[in-house]
């Protein structure tokens, strides 16, 4: 080319930076951290872990880490048969709590009777909300995800990811619920349509 000649325009490459749209930046607000002294886990004790759901306290053992010794809690999942162990001076950051009071499972409860409140965005955006907000492991915020998914439940123009994090979500909410109420699965996901059928 001369060195006299125009130089050819240039563009951006395809698939760079874009502005961010006003849905981009909302993801569900990641769950409060817990205020106050730490909360004392005891063998036996019900539990839940954000990304697992309901589990049961073993126990809390030493383990060899680095030539130094580490304080873990060892949590089963009784239905993945898994077993999880969370370092003690690391259980509030990850997330793992004692069950929700009867309260907070009440004020869940009545999310289900509100209407749907659907974001007009695609579902592939609003389907990782609804799995962000799952695994917070707040029993409000899975309680949304029921209530947002449960109108189309069913119904044949449901898709087949619209289903399975609808019934993720249910499955969480129940296990949490039956937990409390101390009875099974499947009654707790009895109360928890008989709650939105009456919304």
């Amino acid at each position: 080319m001369p060195a006299n000649a125009p130089r050819p325009p240039t563009f951006p490459p395809r698939g760079g930076p874009r502005p961010p749209e006003p849905d981009d930046e909302a993801g569900p607000p990641p769950p409060p951290k817990p205020k106050g002294p730490p909360v004392e886990f005891k063998p036996g004790d019900h539990v839940v872990y954000p990304t697992h759901g309901v589990g049961q306290v073993q126990g809390i053992e030493e383990m060899p880490v680095a030539g130094t010794s580490l304080k873990v809690i060892i949590v089963t999942f009784e239905e993945n048969r898994m077993t999880l162990r969370v370092p003690v001076n690391k259980a509030a950051s990850s997330g793992l709590r004692k069950l929700a009071t009867e309260e907070q499972m009440n004020e869940a409860l009545e999310v289900l009777r509100g209407r749907a409140r659907i974001k007009r965005t695609m579902w592939s955006r609003r389907a990782q909300e609804y799995e962000a907000k799952i695994n917070s492991g707040d029993p409000l915020a899975i309680a949304e995800v029921v209530r947002d998914l449960h109108r189309n439940a069913g119904q044949p123009d449901q898709s087949f990811s619209e289903r399975q994090i609808y019934e993720q979500a249910l499955d969480r909410l129940a296990a949490e619920l039956a937990a409390i109420d101390r009875t099974d699965k499947a009654a707790a996901s009895e109360k928890l349509l008989t709650f939105l059928k009456a919304a």
